[in-house]
């Protein structure tokens, strides 16, 4: 077994299957400028380690992710660019998108905006059935960002993606599968075994055939919904965060929600 241990994120290799898990309980797992570099740093990692042909990614605690740290981009050093740190989020779904190994996300508790966006860079889905997700960025005040436009209208088609994001209305796993957004609910008490056993079992087939049909997806994927043209989202969310408007909405929905998006 070879672990990663990174401020944030630890990652554990057993052999053909590894598992990302984001480290910061006492957040929910929010999305820090330091949690998105060390899940991009983990997958380039993982990608030198041919023998791993399966990731899991969870979060510890009592949530997958509590979505993009707002207190983190609007209190960060005046020096750095906002547009640095929103081009991190794009960095990181991209680099979860096209690591080498499968990715399965097992999402419990949370899963919130850009954490969303993260389950959705992975290629499975397996939810707890206590887990509830939302997209609240409109209601900050903010675009939803890193790609996640396109990745949810392949996922969920226009119609159903305008909806969630423009409305922020909670939804729960019967929801999201019955969408298809989601590959399995389980059991929260089964979720990790759950998780575990359909990596096991998709890391006994041939890494060829796996890597390549995963590819071959993602290609197909793009042309229905490119992300190309996601690098424009760091100019917008930048302009989202200085504008009065846009941050007099996020103060106001997170004093009344007190949650992180």
């Amino acid at each position: 077994m070879a672990d990663l241990e990174l401020s944030s994120l630890f990652v554990t290799v057993d052999g053909p299957v590894a598992r990302l898990t984001l480290n910061r309980p006492e957040r929910l797992n929010a999305l820090s400028r330091v949690l998105l570099a060390e899940l991009a740093e983990a997958a380039a990692w993982l990608d030198g380690r041919r023998a791993v042909k399966v990731a899991v990614v969870h979060g510890a605690g009592r949530a997958f992710s509590a979505g993009f740290d707002l207190d983190d981009f609007t209190t960060a050093d005046p020096d750095v660019p906002t547009t640095d740190g929103a081009e991190l989020g794009r960095r990181m779904a991209d680099a979860v998108t096209d690591m080498r190994a499968l990715t399965i996300a097992a999402v419990h508790g949370w899963c919130v905006g850009g954490g969303l966006v993260l389950a959705a860079a992975c290629d499975l889905r397996l939810a707890a059935d206590d887990a509830r997700f939302s997209i609240p960025e409109v209601d900050l005040g903010i675009p939803l960002a890193w790609g996640g436009i396109p990745r949810l209208v392949r996922e969920l088609g226009p119609a159903v993606t305008k909806e969630l994001v423009l409305t922020c209305r909670e939804f729960g796993p019967a929801e999201a599968h019955a969408l298809r957004f989601l590959n399995r609910v389980v059991p929260a008490d089964a979720l990790l075994d759950e998780a575990d056993a359909l990596a096991r079992s998709l890391a006994t087939k041939s890494s060829l055939t796996l890597t390549q049909t995963k590819r071959h997806v993602n290609a197909v994927s793009e042309e229905m919904g490119s992300t190309a043209g996601s690098g424009t989202d760091a100019l917008v969310l930048a302009a989202a965060l200085a504008d009065p408007e846009s941050r007099a909405a996020g103060r106001a929905y997170t004093a009344a929600k007190g949650r992180t998006a």
